[in-house]
């Protein structure tokens, strides 16, 4: 999941994100884990279980000071390993939010200085005996991680690779086709242009145009999935991204119908009559399609208008 798509996620499910935050920190505060690092690791070992989302935690002084390392059991803290125990949190929202004496306090979205991922933190400070606020836990969570927990996409991302590998063979496979059909083109061009026969000079020429066209429309059948599938974070969770998928691909189909049809018209038009009804099908089918793809677009486009509006007055 990419930034955009997280923060616009974020933005929808605000309340739930920061409800389920607070909660959690509340769950395992303790004032015993001010004390060692090792009670922090046990706290740390059961959140990983429960909340895999969860990044690191740690505790801050009551100056701001980090008074831990950062326990975690995911790799941060590699790209920036100076940051931990001893670094200077008083900047930091999530230390000026609970020294302001407002609880359990949830920060907006901001890229972590330990894994320079996009993070939310949460923080609860711990009070003596005479109330007076003391000792600061924080709580640091991946936000892309727990929103896919939060919509249960965390099984569908461990096949991930899986299915990018399979994308990834069937676009060179189409690929190959179409490296064919080139290859066939050009050996049509060559034979054309050096052993031409007088009698197939004006139909040789749709020949080509066949290959040609349909390396276009697999060409792009191949570039749209590899775009779609392999090299963009596609959000299935959004209408649009399924929307644009299938117009791109309706619209590949489009054109290499509305050619062939031009092309069976030419041939009927150079004294071959009997392609003339396999070309106006064929137009009328490209013309079905196109009447189609626009209505699909408008009702798709319309629908996911109503379900922000619906979203929006939810929140």
């Amino acid at each position: 999941m990419n930034y955009i798509n997280a923060i616009e996620r974020y933005h929808e499910y605000h309340d739930a994100i920061h409800e389920l935050m607070a909660s959690i920190i509340t769950g395992i505060f303790d004032g015993k884990l001010f004390q060692n690092e090792k009670n922090l690791g046990n706290a740390m070992k059961w959140l990983t279980k429960n909340y895999p989302f969860v990044e690191l935690i740690f505790t801050l002084d009551g100056n701001g000071i980090q008074t831990s390392h950062n326990i975690s059991h995911r790799p941060v803290g590699i790209k920036t390993p100076d940051i931990g125990i001893g670094a200077d949190r008083r900047h930091r929202p999530y230390y000026k939010m609970s020294t302001a004496g407002q609880g359990v306090i949830v920060t907006e979205p901001y890229l972590s200085t330990s894994s320079h991922h996009l993070c939310i933190s949460s923080a609860i400070q711990y009070s003596d005996e005479n109330g007076e606020g003391k000792d600061i836990l924080v709580m640091d969570i991946d936000l892309a991680d727990a929103i896919e927990f939060l919509m249960g996409d965390r099984k569908r991302k461990k096949f991930q690779p899986f299915f990018i590998s399979i994308y990834t063979l069937i676009v060179v496979g189409l690929f190959s086709v179409v490296a064919i059909l080139l290859y066939s083109a050009a050996s049509e061009v060559i034979i054309l242009f050096t052993r031409p026969l007088p009698e197939d000079l004006h139909l040789s020429p749709f020949g080509i145009i066949i290959y040609l066209t349909l390396a276009l429309a697999i060409f792009d059948l191949g570039k749209t999935t590899l775009e779609e599938e392999v090299l963009m974070q596609k959000d299935i969770f959004r209408h649009s991204s399924t929307r644009r998928t299938i117009t791109r691909f309706i619209a590949a189909i489009l054109i290499a119908v509305s050619i062939e049809a031009l092309l069976l018209m030419f041939k009927s038009a150079l004294g071959s009559p009997e392609h003339l009804s396999s070309a106006v099908a064929m137009m009328a089918a490209a013309v079905g399609l196109l009447v189609g793809l626009g209505i699909y677009v408008y009702l798709g486009a319309k629908a996911e208008v109503l379900l922000k509006r619906s979203s929006f007055r939810k929140g």
